[in-house]
């Protein structure tokens, strides 16, 4: 077995069943958490506890207006990257066959210079995004090494992508086994580490919104 067949078999099947397994742990996990009923009456004329919880998910991808000015490389960077790393994943060709293969869902993919394109713009990004946490005294402050391996796990499958298209460094067999085992190596740490936060944002934003929504306060 060359370090290929290893890193699209073993590898990557091990990696999905711990990313399968971890992310379904840690959601039963908060979602099986006892809750104290709320006994109190809403406020007169707050939103229903959907309408509360969707508000402040929505309301909360952009930053108040008295804090666009302090955030706003922060929040566009932000968006940058993960809208590009969405486009990466859903948008190239061999990404989509390899989710057809294991969900059997498909759809067109976009052109792979474009791909390629948004990846380069996503890396450039993402080393915008780690020398800000590096130099920003708060930011440098509040980050430990979780911090830096989810950026490295996901930072290195882009790379190594970007390498394994252009053809550069190695054989491209050895290029692309590298990628395979960049991303499986991000999947074991997905459910464990901060990426979570690509799940857990969505209830932990929604319950704030409900919480809030019945007391009457704007989230």
């Amino acid at each position: 077995m060359d370090l290929l067949d290893f890193a699209r078999g073993p590898a990557l099947q091990f990696a999905l069943a711990v990313f399968v397994l971890g992310s379904t742990w840690r959601l039963a996990g908060i979602l099986l958490l006892p809750r104290m009923r709320d006994l109190s009456p809403p406020r007169a004329g707050a939103p229903g506890a959907l309408a509360g919880a969707l508000g402040t998910i929505v309301g909360h991808l952009w930053p108040r207006r008295e804090f666009v000015r302090a955030t706003l490389f922060a929040t566009v960077n932000s968006y940058v990257f993960h809208v590009g790393l969405a486009l990466i994943v859903f948008g190239l060709v061999p990404h989509i066959l390899f989710i057809e293969g294991l969900t059997g869902l498909s759809w067109p993919g976009l052109p792979s210079n474009l791909v390629y394109a948004v990846a380069a713009i996503t890396l450039v990004s993402l080393l915008a995004a780690l020398v800000r946490r590096v130099v920003h005294p708060v930011t440098r402050l509040l980050s430990h090494a979780g911090d830096y391996v989810s950026w490295a796990l996901t930072a290195l499958p882009v790379a190594s992508g970007l390498l394994a298209a252009s053809h550069l460094g190695a054989r491209y067999e050895t290029l692309l086994a590298l990628h395979i085992l960049s991303i499986a190596a991000f999947l074991v740490w997905f459910p464990f580490g901060k990426l979570m936060h690509a799940v857990l944002f969505v209830f932990s934003r929604g319950a704030t919104g409900m919480r809030f929504s019945h007391r009457g306060v704007r989230a």
